[in-house]
């Protein structure tokens, strides 16, 4: 296959990103190189979309922090960037309402780019390229959350790796091969799941970050010196910081309960 019927890939990010760490960005790298070696793909962006402040997560920051930490710590690439539409909701945003909004900004872009052309029968076509795609790149355990009762509606499940599909990062232990196969649904869409295998292990999680902070401990090549700049100037991450939302439930548990509720009324 040539390198011009390549199909232009977008990778979408969503997560808490409190803070972005190295390892965040580097399953930009892993993934991009792995699509490249399908022969099929070629990946012309990257987004990091931080979750709202709707979300209800223990010791979540503020969003606007969260935002600027996730900037400055990409700005050494030339090709993910950082989309504040998902972090200034102010509820949570289920990940497939996320992808639908990123995926029209990309077709926008794209017609615009390509320009269309009138049919006999007045309908728009695009010219030849092939159209842009849009995958969630996530980790391995994300897999895991399709499992969790009431957490997902089958519906955006479908519509999730059906009409998108995924990049999943394995990380360490966890089988995603063994996640896909529990699923009906996942194994339906297998060839829309790619899983790449991560041999560098890097088990850093913005969990341990945060408690290194809290500690006062050097969180030094973990996290880019510019973020470390910014928590320490803003005085982030503290004992106070992560009784944030402590006791609240999670929006996303409480959000689509309701949504099975109203349907079972229907």
């Amino acid at each position: 296959m040539m390198a011009t019927h390549r199909i232009p890939l977008y990778l979408l990010s969503c997560g808490s990103f409190n803070p972005i760490t190295n390892q965040h960005m580097r399953l930009f790298e892993l993934a991009r190189d792995h699509m490249h070696s399908t022969g099929q793909y070629q990946v012309v962006g990257g987004i990091v979309s931080p979750v709202s402040d709707g979300y209800g997560k223990q010791g979540l920051v503020l969003a606007k922090h969260r935002l600027a930490m996730a900037k400055l710590a990409l700005k050494s690439s030339s090709w993910v960037t950082v989309d504040e539409w998902e972090s200034q909701q102010p509820d949570w945003t289920e990940t497939v309402v996320a992808m639908r909004y990123h995926y029209g900004c990309i077709l926008k872009e794209f017609k615009l780019s390509v320009g269309t052309h009138s049919d006999s029968n007045g309908n728009d076509t695009l010219l030849s390229s092939p159209p842009p795609q849009l995958k969630l790149l996530c980790g391995a355990d994300f897999l895991d959350t399709f499992k969790i009762p009431g957490l997902w509606l089958d519906s955006h499940v479908e519509e999730l790796v059906g009409h998108f599909g995924l990049v999943c990062i394995s990380r360490g232990g966890l089988q995603p091969e063994r996640a896909v196969h529990e699923s009906d649904t996942l194994s339906r869409h297998r060839q829309n799941i790619f899983l790449v295998r991560e041999w560098v292990r890097n088990e850093t999680s913005a969990t341990e970050v945060r408690r290194a902070l809290r500690r006062g401990q050097s969180v030094k090549y973990l996290i880019p010196d510019s973020v470390i700049e910014y928590i320490h100037q803003h005085n982030l991450y503290t004992e106070d910081s992560e009784r944030r939302n402590e006791g609240t439930a999670l929006r996303p548990l409480i959000k689509q309960a309701q949504q099975l509720v109203k349907s079972l009324d229907n």
